[in-house]
């Protein structure tokens, strides 16, 4: 008799095999991030539980990051933190800031990112442009709570942008 050890190894290398694949897809293709803040409300709510579906496809130089995604990306005041936000402008586009009463260049390696509740958004407009080194993916969707479940439309702002 074999005993149970042929079965546990069966299972271990299966375990293993999964947590591989899995890790993989989390950091190179996608992965569900939850929703904290208000500073995204109507568009993600955490007050509902919301969970977005990230890509990280838009990191390669043939997809993109676009004027108008909702964007996911490292703080660039906590570090360990997440942050979701609406990516408004990008490299050489100029700005207009209306709390500051001026207009900026964007400068190259740099984006501009304001959350769609300005109220309650800690942002570009606190902190300035960030670097595009701290992006980790594109908000595709909301995956979370059931009844929320759809696409994340692209909007940007009338009139604060004009485009290199």
């Amino acid at each position: 008799m074999a005993g149970p050890w042929p079965l546990l190894r069966s299972f271990l290398r299966n375990c293993v095999a999964g947590t591989l694949v899995l890790v993989t897809v989390n950091d190179r293709y996608a992965s569900v991030v939850p929703v904290r803040g208000t500073s995204m409300n109507p568009t993600l709510e955490s007050q509902q539980g919301d969970r977005a579906l990230v890509s990280r496809l838009c990191l390669d130089a043939r997809y993109g990051l676009s004027r108008g995604d909702v964007v996911v990306f490292r703080s660039p005041t906590e570090h360990r933190s997440l942050v979701v936000k609406r990516l408004i402008a990008l490299p050489g586009d100029w700005i207009q800031v209306p709390a500051a009463q001026e207009i900026r260049q964007i400068p190259v390696g740099h984006c501009w990112v304001e959350g769609d509740n300005p109220d309650v958004s800690w942002d570009s407009r606190s902190y300035g442009p960030i670097p595009l080194g701290l992006m980790q993916g594109r908000v595709t969707h909301i995956v979370w709570p059931p009844n929320r479940i759809g696409p994340v439309e692209r909007k940007m702002p009338e009139g604060r942008v004009m485009q290199r």
